[in-house]
């Protein structure tokens, strides 16, 4: 409580530096980090400072610790931001998948390397502080720690920390987690804090991303299910699950990625009702509310951030995988993504996804493609 000292990860968005004026205001003594990661690999569109924790960023994060009067430390990931992100999101693209460098990088970067370097400098503190729209709290029962959904649901950013540990949400705090984000916003203008009307945070990458991959990209065929080529693509990493745009095919019905093939290098198209499936397999589990998984259980699971909650039947395949079985088939299971667990506002646990299972009941439309 009051003296605990306080390292806040300071983004130079409002959301972190409400954060840490918060946290000040209850008597912590509060100190702020922040990393340097960009280093001109990823275009980022018209504007090169418009990207995650580039310049600009920095820049609006010291503001925003000048304002507060708390010290702000900067530190250099950029060699681990290119090892466990960028190579990451380099390889899940040329490998037919597509990757979520978000949840990779709160786990590896924010709450992993950059703590640890801040450990290595020498800095002292007793709690990690984010800006994130999350909850924690503590089941007596369980004996656990839990991540609770936010406050303003139409914020909540649990989906992107499943990976965390007991350890980490016993140290973590989030102090917006009870705040909408106008009120947050209300909050740093109050406090006349620089960066109160700062717009979102940036995606990953905010531009076209095509010169990240180089001279990788490798054409092949784009085929329906029956392997008939329908026309060529530019490079599997171009494609994801359930694109439509840009396939460059035409046969009088709207098409749509259904499968990549990296070993055939070929991208497979549908039709839409092509992209319903209803199970998943799911690995690299990490579980929050329960130790292990010891039984199926019933929850609703999350496959992509932005998608609506769907009841399903979560049962153990191996200590490390599960198969996930959906009430009703869902649309665009993207392996790659992550798929998380909720008991109503808790987060059970998540993985990432493997594969889609078992088409819904329909025949192949290949047959409807072909003859169009």
């Amino acid at each position: 409580m009051p003296e605990d000292r306080v390292l806040v990860t300071m983004s130079g968005g409002v959301d972190s530096s409400v954060a840490a004026a918060l946290l000040k205001q209850k008597g912590y003594k509060v100190m702020g980090i922040t990393m340097k990661i960009w280093n001109g690999e990823i275009d980022s569109g018209d504007n090169p400072e418009n990207v995650c924790f580039g310049p600009k960023d920095i820049e609006d994060a010291r503001k925003a610790a000048d304002k507060l009067n708390i010290p702000l430390e900067v530190i250099n990931l950029r060699e681990e931001y290119k090892s466990k992100v960028l190579n990451y999101f380099y390889n899940e693209y040329l490998s037919g998948r597509t990757p979520n460098p978000c949840v990779v990088c709160n786990k590896r970067i924010k709450l992993g390397a950059l703590i640890e370097k801040a450990k290595e400098s020498g800095i002292e503190f007793d709690y990690v502080a984010t800006g994130h729209y999350v909850r924690k709290g503590y089941d007596e029962k369980r004996k656990r720690y839990l991540l609770r959904k936010a406050k303003d649901r139409s914020k909540d950013q649990t989906y992107f920390l499943y990976t965390l540990s007991q350890n980490q949400i016993k140290t973590c705090l989030f102090p917006i987690g009870e705040y909408t984000k106008e009120e947050v916003r209300k909050k740093a203008r109050e406090l006349h804090l620089p960066i109160a009307e700062k717009s979102e945070s940036q995606d990953f990458i905010t531009g076209d991303f095509a010169s990240f991959f180089g001279g990788s990209a490798k054409p092949g065929p784009i085929m329906d299910r029956r392997g008939e080529i329908l026309g060529e693509h530019r490079g599997i990493q171009y494609y994801t699950i359930g694109q439509r745009r840009g396939l460059g095919v035409a046969v009088g019905k709207p098409l749509y990625v259904i499968e990549i093939q990296k070993k055939r290098n070929a991208i497979i198209v549908g039709l839409k009702e092509d992209l319903f499936k209803k199970g998943l397999i799911a690995k690299g589990m990490n579980w929050i509310a329960i130790e292990r998984l010891k039984e199926p259980i019933k929850v609703k699971a999350k496959i992509r951030a932005q998608h609506k909650e769907a009841e399903s039947l979560v049962s153990l395949l191996d200590e490390d995988k599960v198969s996930v079985t959906f009430k009703k088939p869902q649309n665009a299971i993207t392996p790659g993504q992550a798929v998380v667990f909720y008991d109503e506002d808790i987060v059970v646990g998540g993985g990432t996804i493997e594969k889609g299972i078992l088409n819904y009941d329909k025949e192949s439309s290949s047959d409807e493609i072909r003859n169009r």
